[in-house]
Formats: structure tokens, sequence, C-alpha cells
């Protein structure tokens, strides 16, 4: 049965911040962080039960940035991460965006493999981005026309 993919409500803290404590290669936020992207960007929950994954998001200037993912380690390897994105890049288009970024380590080849399977492409590098280790960040972009409706239910790629 795939996972309900909704917007997050303050309920949901206390799972997001639980989920995002043990995966390492989550950004670590306040509660007060999460709360104002909920205000003021997009934050979505995968739910399959309990909530087992998240997203992350703010739009600037009719592009959008994914700040934060992260699914359960008991939960991964299930396409929760691909949904995530998937609803998130429908919502972000339905907006009137026209892009979605990201910055992602370099070794982080399973979310790497991820972003390139939907779609987005490697627009740069920015140099000693991430510490503990010391890290380039390669930033991915994901694109396509204004006005477009690009992301319909069966979310084909250009």
């Amino acid at each position: 049965m795939p996972a309900t993919i909704r917007s997050a409500v303050p309920d949901d803290l206390t799972a997001i911040l639980a989920i995002e404590k043990y995966a390492a290669s989550a950004a670590h936020w306040t509660r007060e962080q999460y709360e104002r992207r909920m205000a003021d960007g997009i934050v979505l929950v995968a739910e399959d039960g309990s909530i087992s994954g998240f997203v992350c998001a703010r739009g600037v200037a009719g592009e959008w940035e994914i700040e934060n993912i992260a699914v359960m380690e008991s939960a991964r390897r299930r396409g929760l991460a691909d949904e995530l994105i998937k609803e998130l890049v429908r919502r972000t288009s339905s907006q009137g965006a026209t892009a979605v970024w990201l910055e992602v380590r370099e070794s982080n080849h399973p979310a790497r493999s991820l972003y390139e399977k939907n779609g987005f492409q490697v627009a740069g590098r920015r140099r000693v981005y991430y510490q503990n280790p010391e890290e380039d960040a390669l930033v991915f972009k994901l694109s396509w026309q204004p006005g477009r409706s690009r992301y319909a239910d069966d979310y084909k790629h250009e």
C-alpha cells in the first residue's frame, strides 16, 4: 500500500524531529525552524501507519529549494523519498514555480541517484560546503517551462 503524502501539521513535529535525529545526512533543525517552514514554505510528510519521512522546501521568486529530506531507516528502499519529491514538485509546479534546487554531499550516492532518477541535473558545486567531515556539495536543479503543469499524475520527464 503506498504511503499518503500530506502537508505537515504542528502535531507532526515530534515525529519529524525523531526521524531527522537519526538521519545522518539530514539537516538538524529546531522545532521553531520547522514551524517557520510550515508557515512560509512547504513541509510534507509520508505516512504509512505512522510518519516515516518528510521533506521541507522554501520558495523564492518562482523557484524552490529542498532544504531537508529524510526517511526513517526502517522505511527506506520503499520509494517514500521518491513520492515526497514528486509531490513537492507537483505542488510547486501548480503554484507557478519553474525550478527546484537542492544541495547534496558529493559522496551521498543514494541521494544523488534518487535526484537524477527524478530528472534533477548537476548545476554546480559548492566547495567545502559541508563540515564534519568537510566535503563539497553538488548543486542539483530540476527546471521546466513556466505555466506548464509538468508533473501530472504520471510524472513524466521531458
